[in-house]
């Protein structure tokens, strides 16, 4: 068996692959069973004894983490000096915008609220007597109670 391996090995990932095909299209169990040996071996990927350890070391250096990759240092500083400026400038932009929004969803909100409240005041005024309750004859009709 390790004699075959080494002699597929010799062959290639594009053997590997159609013979991983081959097996999913012959028997879909064995290419499970195949490509989790192949991926676990390392046959797939072209870096270290497991198949992401390539990615994994990448995506752990200090510097991948410290900043995204296109605020780096391009090695033309007019450039970078103009990216940088246009980057502050999209930022300020979409600040901007989220304030205008912002200020449409309070006027939005203003006016189904004052609507409301006149629907409200107008069904509270068909509910009475037909007549608009005045503050002033409210008053008057009081009588002191001694």
């Amino acid at each position: 068996m390790t004699q075959m391996v080494a002699r597929l090995d010799d062959l290639g990932t594009p053997i590997w692959v159609a013979l991983l095909v081959l097996s999913f299209v012959v028997f879909w169990p064995v290419g499970l069973a195949l490509l989790a040996f192949l991926l676990t071996s390392g046959r797939l990927g072209s870096r270290g004894s497991h198949w992401c350890s390539g990615r994994m070391s990448r995506s752990r250096s200090r510097d991948h983490w410290a900043r995204p990759h296109w605020r780096g240092h391009s090695g033309n500083s007019a450039f970078d000096e103009y990216r940088d400026q246009t980057l502050q400038r999209l930022e300020e932009e979409q600040q901007e915008f989220h304030d205008f929004l912002k200020q449409l969803r309070m006027a939005k909100d203003r006016t189904e609220f004052d609507r409301f409240m006149a629907n409200r005041a107008a069904h509270a005024d068909e509910d009475d007597t037909g007549e608009a309750p005045d503050a002033d004859d409210d008053q008057d009709d009081e009588t002191p109670t001694t």
